[in-house]
């Protein structure tokens, strides 16, 4: 594979994929669990169908399939979903290099998707708590 050529970062490119990365964890920071983890999930399996047009052939399909199992997992353990936030950012660095963008327009979109994806992992690796005291979890049904 030969690497791409792409414009040069900036500061911007590197802090506005952690403010959208806050964004995302405040709205899904509303949902009362088990509804976070399981819309978590969701989210994650999805993001691995991201890449289908990426270039890099019959490997898109075997990172959503595995993507897909991570996500599964996740919906009983958060660790599952911040790994699959890493795997996910893995994959955009190098679709960031040799692949295509993940929006064909912005040249540097799978680079500000790898740092938004560390910081949804990271968040995902402390139990995905909500920044918001008075969502609490669903009373179980009895």
């Amino acid at each position: 594979m030969t690497p791409q050529l792409r414009p040069p970062i900036t500061p911007p490119h590197m802090v506005s994929p952690l403010l959208v990365a806050g964004v995302a964890i405040l709205l899904l920071g509303l949902l009362r669990e088990p509804a976070r983890q399981k819309l978590s999930a969701i989210l994650l399996a999805g993001a691995g169908a991201a890449y289908f047009a990426g270039g890099l052939g019959p490997w898109e399909f075997v990172f959503c399939a595995g993507l897909s199992a991570v996500a599964y997992f996740g919906l009983s353990d958060y660790r599952w979903i911040g790994l699959g936030w890493l795997l996910h950012g893995g994959w955009d660095a190098v679709h960031h290099l040799y692949g295509n963008p993940i929006i064909p327009m912005l040249p540097l979109s799978s680079f500000g998707c790898a740092i938004c994806d560390v910081g949804l992992a990271a968040w995902y690796f402390a139990g995905a708590p909500s920044p918001y005291p008075w969502v609490r979890a669903a009373k179980p049904a009895n």
